[in-house]
């Protein structure tokens, strides 16, 4: 999966849509976003859920690997199928990093004047 977090948002009528990158994908596993405006209503509290999740599993299950890891009699199928898991976690975790980067503000040093004088309107 990439996700290109450089790339600016849709304008519409000279506004820019604030996006959210949300935790799951689409049809045609195509990322989905939500409009940022959205802060608080039932799908971003769904989505704040679901990353929780995501992270929590993947704590879980990179406390596992250290387990099969360290045991020499793991078979090859086990440590295939550890690896599956932790690509699919290292994906969702990764997703989840970008969506909340992309929520940050910008470091004010990459602001200039004119940024401060709209966000203030």
């Amino acid at each position: 999966m990439t996700i290109d977090a450089s790339s600016k948002a849709p304008h519409v009528t000279g506004a820019v849509v604030q996006l959210r990158l949300l935790p799951w994908l689409g049809p045609e596993a195509k990322p989905c976003y939500l409009s940022r405006d959205d802060n608080g209503g039932m799908l971003s509290r769904l989505a704040d859920e679901t990353e929780d999740c995501q992270l929590e599993e993947a704590e879980k299950l990179v406390a596992y690997a250290v387990k099969v890891l360290a045991d020499p009699q793991a078979t090859p199928q086990a440590l295939m199928l550890l690896g599956c898991r932790l690509a699919d976690a290292l994906s969702d975790v990764s997703r989840v990093a970008v969506s909340r980067g992309m929520r940050l503000p910008a470091p004010a040093h990459l602001t200039g004047p004119e940024d401060e004088e709209t966000a203030s309107l």
